[in-house]
């Protein structure tokens, strides 16, 4: 109902000015972040019953896609305001602050959400004795306790990477790709063990798609690396010498 309210002030070309680009409107913009947020959170635990199942693996498509697709679209017009308003382009500053800031922050909040939810997974079946099947198969304990570590390991690559782009603009480029590469490595085990049948990951959920999700933001951070590297020695040195062979001729305007 509040949406819809917007939207038809929007429409109207006197009653636009109560609201398009007011204070009003940006107060809106971060009660329906926060409240998309919360609720992202609430139907995706499993322990609620709503969204997802006991196991994690999505039981009603509507509430759960959805859900993200509100949380999504409540950031972009976040990031919509800020730039119309005070000129804050926050995809522009994040790209021109330093490279490949933008695909970390991903990587970084991707990775949040692997540790997250494998903790709540490890909670809901690893712990009390009414889940003692899952005590019988260690490997499906394991492999949760598995993804929490990464997400937690890879947490704290991408939070140094990030602190130190925003921080200095640059960051050493061997230590970069280094920790890009070793969460590449990382993920790629985290997508053999976390999602195969015998994982936490296995059924489709936060789990499963944010672990193809940051193992594709590690592949593409190792890329990008390797790209760079390469471009350090793109310079033809037979041009180079060639241009400093070249005889200066002098004309007969420079002689007089």
């Amino acid at each position: 109902a509040l949406t819809f309210v917007v939207v038809v002030l929007h429409l109207s070309s006197i009653a636009s000015v109560f609201i398009v680009g007011t204070k009003l409107e940006g107060a809106l913009c971060i009660i329906l972040a926060a409240f998309w947020a919360a609720t992202v959170a609430i139907v995706s635990d499993s322990s609620n019953d709503l969204a997802v199942d006991s196991a994690g693996q999505v039981k009603n498509g509507n509430l759960y896609y959805f859900s993200w697709a509100g949380f999504v679209t409540s950031v972009v017009l976040c990031v919509s305001y800020l730039r119309g308003v005070f000129g804050v382009d926050v995809a522009g500053e994040l790209k021109t602050r330093s490279a490949r800031l933008t695909t970390w922050s991903a990587l970084l909040a991707s990775s949040l959400v692997v540790m997250g939810t494998a903790a709540n997974i490890l909670d809901q079946k690893c712990t009390g004795d009414q889940f003692a099947e899952y005590h019988e198969d260690n490997v499906f304990c394991k492999r949760t306790k598995f993804a929490i570590a990464l997400g937690a390991i890879v947490t704290v690559f991408s939070l140094v990477m990030v602190g130190m782009k925003i921080a200095t603009s640059s960051a050493p480029f061997m230590v970069e790709g280094a920790l890009a590469l070793a969460s590449t490595i990382l993920y790629a085990f985290g997508v053999a063990f976390v999602t195969s049948a015998k994982g936490p990951g296995s059924p489709l959920g936060n789990l499963y798609y944010f672990t193809w999700i940051s193992f594709l933001m590690g592949f593409l951070l190792s890329a990008s690396c390797v790209e760079d590297y390469g471009a350090i020695g793109t310079s033809n040195p037979d041009e180079e010498q060639q241009g400093e062979g070249d005889i200066q001729v002098e004309t007969m305007e420079d002689a007089i």
